[in-house]
Formats: C-alpha cells, sequence, structure tokens
C-alpha cells in the first residue's frame, strides 16, 4: 500500500536530531525520498544512512539555513540525487532564554538569523522548484512563543512570530501558484536544544501543560505529515498548535 507521502521529495532541515530527525524518519516510511539537512554534519549522515539501510531513499546535504549558497546547494542536492523538490519543512532553529534587558546585540542577530532569515531564505530557494511540481506544500515549525508570552526568550518569542505572519503571506501569494505553506506551533517536546533550559525551568513549564506530559518529535512530524501530504490539498495559511493543551488556560 502507497504511503502518504509517496513520490514526494522532501528537504528537512535541523534534520540530525530531535524534531527534525523525528520528521525525516517518519516522512521516509510513508513514501518520500529525504534530504536530510543540517549544520551537525557527523550527525545528519548517520540519520541518512539508517534511513537508507531500511530501504528508504535518502541523503544528507549540509546546511546553515542563514547562508543563501548552502540553500542554492541543498536545492540542487535534492533535484540532483531524485529528480524533483516537492516538499520543504523549515525546521532549523535555536534558543536564548535572554529577556531584552539582558539580550546582547550579537546573540539578538543570531537567533533572527536561524529562526527567521533561514525560513525567508528556505522558501525562497525552493519555492520555484515546488511551483513547478504543481503541488508543493512548505510547513514552517514556528512554537507555541509565538502566541503566548513569557518574561524571557525576547529574541525566540520575536522570530517564532515572524514566521507565523512570514508563512501566511506566502501561503497567499502562492495559493493559485500550486505550493500551500502552513505552520505548526509546538509546545513542550522533548529535543536536545530543550536540554538548555534548566531543571526548575522544564518542571515550571510542565505544570502549564494540562495533559501533564512533554511531547515527542513524532507528535510534531505526524503534523507535518499531515500539512505535507495531499490529503492536506484544501488547507494553506493555516496554524496547527501541538501543545498538550498549553495554550488553552
Amino acid at each position: 500500500m502507497p504511503g502518504r507521502l509517496e513520490g514526494k521529495v522532501a528537504l528537512i532541515t535541523g534534520a540530525a536530531r530531535g524534531i527534525g530527525k523525528g520528521h525525516a524518519e517518519i516522512f521516509a516510511e510513508e513514501g518520500a525520498s529525504v534530504v536530510v539537512s543540517d549544520v551537525l554534519v557527523e550527525q545528519g549522515e548517520e540519520v541518512a544512512a539508517q534511513l537508507r539501510e531500511q530501504g528508504h531513499n535518502a541523503v544528507f546535504q549540509k546546511l546553515d539555513v542563514s547562508s543563501e549558497a548552502d540553500w542554492a546547494a541543498a536545492v540542487e542536492a535534492a533535484t540532483a540525487n531524485f529528480g524533483k523538490l516537492t516538499t520543504l519543512v523549515n525546521n532549523a532553529a535555536i534558543f536564548n532564554n535572554s529577556g531584552v534587558d539582558e539580550l546582547l546585540l550579537d546573540d539578538w542577530n543570531k537567533v533572527i538569523a536561524v529562526n527567521l532569515t533561514g525560513v525567508f531564505l528556505g522558501m525562497k530557494a525552493v519555492l520555484p522548484e515546488l511551483e513547478k511540481s504543481g503541488n508543493g506544500a512548505i510547513v514552517n515549525i514556528s512554537s507555541l512563543y509565538a502566541i503566548i508570552a513569557t518574561d524571557g526568550f525576547a529574541a525566540y518569542h520575536a522570530s517564532k512570530s515572524g514566521v507565523r505572519m512570514l508563512s501566511k503571506a506566502t501561503a497567499l501569494r502562492y495559493t493559485r501558484r500550486g505550493v500551500r505553506v502552513n505552520t505548526i506551533l509546538p509546545g513542550n517536546v522533548v529535543t536536545p536544544a530543550a536540554s538548555t533550559l534548566t531543571e526548575e525551568e522544564n518542571a515550571a513549564i510542565l505544570k502549564l501543560v494540562p495533559m501533564g506530559v512533554r511531547g515527542q518529535p513524532s507528535d510534531v512530524a505526524y503534523g507535518s505529515l499531515y500539512l505535507a501530504s495531499d490529503e492536506a490539498r484544501y488547507v494553506t495559511g493555516s496554524e496547527l498548535v501541538i501543545d498538550g493543551g498549553w495554550s488553552l488556560p
């Protein structure tokens, strides 16, 4: 029985670990050919190798999402290896938990460069190929912190809020050009990046989650699976919150 992404070619950023790796595994299982991309070369190559060992089509491509040249190379890797590119998951991101009064300009610029400029550069790079496919899909991973505030994470809040509106603007522009753009807003998910938080910070966050547990990378990836599949052919400019109920109170 064909998978839900049979015939798709997906470029996934930050795919060496965490949520991105979860996407690579589930997308491959559902029939997509996958370009695993990350700045973590050794780990990314391992993910791609594991997928190939399982009988899936996968390659690794080093990608610094803040580099326009790296994006051009990633698109070239997809088309050279698989003949086309139909799907992009913009997942790569970095954290900084400082508030405005503590945040250094260099740290602000680093977060914006990866989390927001990286999404802009990625969409700009892939849209010609996705439009050519006639049935392209982009899933941008934002964050629950795009819609709720804390007294820290100033740059992260700003970057992820920017991803929301950048996604909507691009979705509207491409409604009749064969490309859908949607956003996922994850809550408290078990990832290596989240390990930068202290035990106390993680415990405090968990108390805010009505389900009382942290999400897994696969919880987010299954949301993207739907949005990237033809099942979501009538869905664009939408936001899917995956947060265990954190945003309900």
